[in-house]
């Protein structure tokens, strides 16, 4: 049996000058721009046909606050297709009430990073299928990697960022993300800060090293600009579900003309 590609719209939620939620979009993580409100986009997702929802506080890390746990009761109130929450999740107890608010699924970064002994913890009390991955890649021109890719003719190595891609690790993608899937996690969730925002397309060298390497599955995300990107990233580099944010909150394509332009080329959706 096939399993279907999956079509995930995320959002970035940040306390805005009044101290309430907010959608921002981006670029390279940056230049942050007012873009609506959770609950209502949530809305808005959950009739238009979208697989997941992502929920991602974009600054609870960086700033030591913890999740939006109000705001995310709220959107799971209307959303009825899984919700991945992340931002600022350290502890097991950390996802217990992410999970509590509602919330099908918790994305790690930092605290994973920093203690990857959260995987498995997390995996062992609340099952593999709840915990993702995330990571915030962006490219080295250096020789201090363990795995390598050709881009544009020069080889390059991916590094683990944390804090919304303030600080490098100087950690490997793909070696994180291989130990990750050992621990115990369920999904791997990638980001690209070169792509980011650019609606280029998505990092297709990032994510063709991380799915070539792990058999758990895999979510790009970044740099989605049109169908024929998120074809790309299925049929090129083997992702399992493609994220996107700009593109449909700007209302550029909807999500059924993503799954109609996938399907008419054989990859398998949910229609």
């Amino acid at each position: 049996m096939t399993l279907t590609k999956r079509i995930i719209p995320c959002i970035d939620v940040d306390l805005d000058d009044e101290g309430n939620a907010a959608v921002y979009t981006g670029v390279n993580f940056e230049d942050l721009r007012y873009t609506g409100d959770p609950v209502e986009l949530a809305k808005k997702y959950n009739r238009a046909g979208a697989d997941e929802f992502v929920f991602l506080d974009i600054t609870a890390s960086a700033d030591g606050r913890e999740t939006m746990l109000d705001t995310v009761s709220s959107v799971a109130d209307e959303c009825f297709i899984p919700l991945t929450v992340g931002g600022g999740i350290r502890t097991r107890e950390d996802i217990k009430e992410t999970l509590r608010a509602g919330a099908d699924k918790v994305s790690i970064n930092t605290g994973a990073l920093e203690r990857p002994a959260l995987v498995e913890e997390g995996a062992g009390a609340f099952g593999s299928q709840c915990i993702v991955i995330s990571v915030d890649a962006r490219r080295r021109y250096d020789e201090q990697g363990e795995f390598f890719a050709d881009v544009d003719g020069e080889s390059c190595w991916f590094e683990c960022t944390v804090k919304g891609g303030r600080e490098g690790t100087d950690i490997d993608v793909v070696a994180w993300a291989r130990q990750a899937a050992s621990l115990g996690a369920g999904e791997l969730f990638v980001n690209s800060i070169d792509a980011d925002g650019t609606k280029d397309g998505y990092d297709i060298p990032l994510t063709k090293a991380v799915c070539d390497n792990v058999s758990t599955p895999v979510i790009a995300s970044s740099g989605c600009g049109c169908p024929e990107d998120a074809y790309e990233v299925f049929t090129e580099a083997g992702a399992d579900a493609a994220l996107a944010a700009s593109i449909f909150h700007f209302e550029e394509y909807t999500i059924d003309a993503v799954k109609a332009y996938l399907d008419d080329r054989g990859v398998p959706v949910r229609l």
